[in-house]
Formats: C-alpha cells, sequence, structure tokens
C-alpha cells in the first residue's frame, strides 16, 4: 500500500524475548503516532515466524517497525528483501549492533524521534549459504561462542555475559584450519576465527572495520591468526575499534564474495544466532533493503 502523504501505515513487531523487550515502550509508540505513523502491533501465533507477518502485511503497511534485537532484525531480514517494505528499528535487544552502525540512539524514545525525522534508505545485506545478515558473520571462537550463550545468560548479564563466557572460551581454544577462495586465489590459513562484515559492528562491542557501512557495497573479511590468547588480549583494543588489520597476525581485505572451506563441517554464526555450516559461501547483496537510518559516516560510532 503506497503512503497518502498523511499517515503512514507500520507494522509493530515488538519481540518479548528481547533484553529490554519487558520494557514499555509506550512512550515510543505515542512519538511515532503523534509523528504521523498508525501503528498495527502483532505477534506471531504458534508456528508463525516475524517474516510470516511480514509477508502477510505486505499490501497493507507502508512499513515495518521492529523492536528487538539484531536476533529479531536478522529473522526479518528474508521476508523485508522480499517484499520491499521499508526497516524501522526500535532497539531492545542485549547490544543493537546493527542499530550501532547505522546511528541510530540506544534509547527506543529517541530512536523513534529520529525516524520520525528521516526518510528510508538503500543498505547492503550479507548473505552466507542463502542466510541473509545485517552486522557479520562468523565461523570459530564466536561461533563457539553464540554456542554457549544462551538466551537466559544474555538477558540477565547483557553485554557483560559475553565477556564471561568468552574467557571461559578462550582458555581452551585451538586453531583451525581454512581454505578461503576469493578474487581469483586460494590460501589456506590456520585462524582462530574468521569474521565477514556486512556493517561496522557486531558480538557486544567490536568492529569489524573502523570505515565500514552498511550501504558500501563491500564486504570486509578478518582472520585472526593467532597463536597464544595473550595475544588475543592485545588485539582487543583493535578488536573494538576496527584496526585489527593493521596487525601482522590478523588477514584481513575487501571483496564482494568469498568461499571458506574446513576439513570438518563448522557452524556459521550469522547476528548472533548459529543458521549454517562450512564449506560457506558469502556474498554481499547490494541495496537489499531500506532502513530508516541516518547517514552513515565512515568511522562515526553511534551514540551509547
Amino acid at each position: 500500500m503506497q503512503s497518502n502523504g498523511k499517515r503512514k501505515r507500520a507494522l509493530l513487531l515488538v519481540n518479548p524475548k528481547a533484553r529490554r523487550g519487558a520494557e514499555s515502550i509506550d512512550q515510543a509508540c505515542d512519538l511515532l503516532m503523534s509523528s504521523g505513523f498508525t501503528l498495527v502491533r502483532r505477534k506471531p501465533g504458534e508456528n508463525e515466524s516475524l517474516g510470516d507477518l511480514i509477508r502477510e502485511s505486505a499490501d497493507d503497511c507502508d512499513l515495518v517497525i521492529v523492536g528487538g534485537g539484531d536476533g529479531s532484525l536478522n529473522a526479518s531480514a528474508k521476508a523485508l528483501m522480499e517484499t520491499q517494505l521499508p526497516l524501522a528499528v526500535l532497539p531492545l535487544g542485549t547490544a543493537n549492533d546493527f542499530a550501532r552502525t547505522i546511528g541510530l540512539p540506544p534509547d527506543p524514545v529517541e530512536a523513534a524521534r529520529v525516524i520520525t525525522q528521516i526518510e528510508p534508505r538503500a543498505i547492503d545485506l550479507g548473505e552466507v549459504n542463502g542466510h541473509l545478515f545485517f552486522n557479520v558473520a562468523s565461523i570459530g571462537f564466536s561461533a563457539e561462542l553464540a554456542a554457549q550463550l544462551s538466551a537466559d545468560a544474555k538477558k540477565k548479564f547483557g553485554v557483560f555475559g559475553y565477556g564471561l563466557v568468552a574467557a571461559r572460551l578462550l582458555a581452551k581454544s585451538r586453531l583451525f584450519t581454512a581454505r578461503l577462495e576469493h578474487d581469483g586465489t586460494t590460501e589456506k590459513i590456520k585462524t582462530l576465527q574468521v569474521s565477514v562484515g556486512n556493517g561496522r559492528h557486531y558480538g557486544g562491542g567490536m568492529t569489524v572495520e573502523e570505515n565500514a557501512t552498511a550501504d558500501d557495497g563491500k564486504l570486509d573479511f578478518y582472520s585472526l591468526e593467532v597463536d597464544h590468547w595473550w595475544r588475543l588480549m592485545r588485539l582487543l583494543p583493535s578488536l573494538r575499534k576496527g584496526t585489527q588489520g593493521q596487525w601482522d597476525d590478523v588477514r584481513a581485505f575487501r571483496t564482494t564474495e568469498v568461499t571458506i572451506r574446513t576439513s570438518r563441517p563448522r557452524p556459521v554464526n550469522t547476528d548472533g544466532e548459529l543458521t549454517t555450516e562450512t564449506p560457506a559461501h558469502f556474498k554481499i547483496r547490494p541495496k537489499a533493503i531500506q532502513v530508516y537510518a541516518p547517514r552513515e559516516t565512515p568511522g562515526k560510532q553511534a551514540a551509547t
């Protein structure tokens, strides 16, 4: 349905299991409605997904508002691309990495205020083995962390929960062998983790590359080829800034397509969820969806 230029009809999807999902978002909704949005709030029934609701509402709504974290956004990605309904985000999750990438304030009310003042614009999505992602897909340490960090732990401890589980895993992590195929070359590596980023932020405070944006038409790859845990600890400040590619034991490059093969299947973490396994074929989906997002400046950090 096309907007009549006065009120925009928005499908509102709020994840009640998001870390801040129990908070009242009435103020954010009031602000949106007073600014010309008509909100149609729905929640999935049994055996129904967020994507199902988006597809069902495609002819009746002008946009989709997702209140949740990166997992909720990931669950909506395919339907958003299929229907081409614009997306607006109310950050309610643990890390809200995509909201940070596009420069939205972490407070849902302030994010709603920004949404009322801007128009949607096109951003890219990453894809691995047919699974879409907003932020980063990874193999190795981060995938092991995602498997260990329960939803209950994330809700209880928030970003701190990542650190608790990560420290325990790090002590027993080992390098694995992988083969990279990209840009006409094949490389064999031994690595602790490989990450392929579409946006800038991931993992509750990490940065895939300091100048990455969600609309630059590129994937940012890096591989942590460190052989001792203490060397990874030295890398942490760079991992937060997105400058890890400057280190000798980090392989980094930009591309539009890369395949990663391992001797045995390894899980792939996309936006915090384990969705597929190696061999993993990554590619960029340029300008895949429309999002209510401030204009990005490379290296600009969202307010925290």
